[in-house]
């Protein structure tokens, strides 16, 4: 897989190093000649180009390219790369990095972006699902899809505990994609018998979310 990352900032390099270490090809591209670092990612492509430009992208030939991350330090630069990588190039999957929480709404399909990431949003979910138990924690939301990824400790009260999986009235439009118990991690199997103090991951559409929490645990207010 070819992937090109705008903005060649701790961010960025960050993401070529996992990325290379997964075999895929990478190109960084930054505006910035001090951002130019090809030793600390001698593996990846380097590019000093502003992003903005169109063709800057031409140049880098983002028509090649199966993924675009978005990840400078500007939001307003993120947009507009997401959009000219998804309307110009044709890029099936962009992804945009979301820095000031305030501007989260703008990250859309709308603007070409498939899959926003903010790491305060990131942040404060892993902090509700470390305290808590019987409320429902929405940890991602898939843009393209319109799901989340959702997450909820099961209380011992939890009118399900006890049940096997297959059993249950699940909401439509949600689905079970893995369970947590103690330093483990199960698939869902159809016959498992749920267990107080699972942790239990769904992708959902945001319409079910309520109606999940509310089937999962008795205090959870939706």
């Amino acid at each position: 897989m070819r992937v090109a990352i705008a903005g060649a900032g701790n961010v960025g390099r960050s993401i070529a190093s996992e990325l290379l270490t997964n075999n895929h090809d990478v190109l960084l591209v930054d505006k910035e000649p001090r951002a130019i670092k090809a030793a600390s990612v001698p593996e990846a492509e380097w590019l000093l180009a502003d992003a903005c430009e169109l063709s800057m992208l031409e140049e880098a030939a983002l028509e090649r390219c199966n993924v675009v991350i978005a990840a400078t330090g500007d939001d307003k630069v993120n947009l507009v790369v997401s959009l000219l990588a998804k309307t110009e190039f044709g890029v099936p999957r962009v992804v945009a990095r979301v820095n000031h929480p305030g501007n989260e709404w703008l990250f859309n399909d709308s603007w070409g972006v498939d899959v926003a990431v903010s790491t305060p949003r990131i942040m404060s979910a892993l902090v509700e699902e470390a305290v808590s138990v019987g409320d429902l924690v929405r940890l991602f939301s898939f843009r393209q899809g319109e799901a989340n990824l959702v997450e909820l400790t099961l209380p011992t009260d939890s009118p399900i505990v006890g049940t096997a999986i297959a059993d249950v009235a699940w909401p439509v439009d949600t689905s079970l994609v893995s369970i947590i118990r103690g330093k483990h991690v199960h698939s869902p199997l159809p016959d498992m018998p749920l267990e107080a103090g699972d942790e239990l991951l769904f992708v959902a559409a945001p319409e079910r979310e309520r109606q999940l929490g509310q089937l999962l645990s008795p205090h959870d207010e939706g």
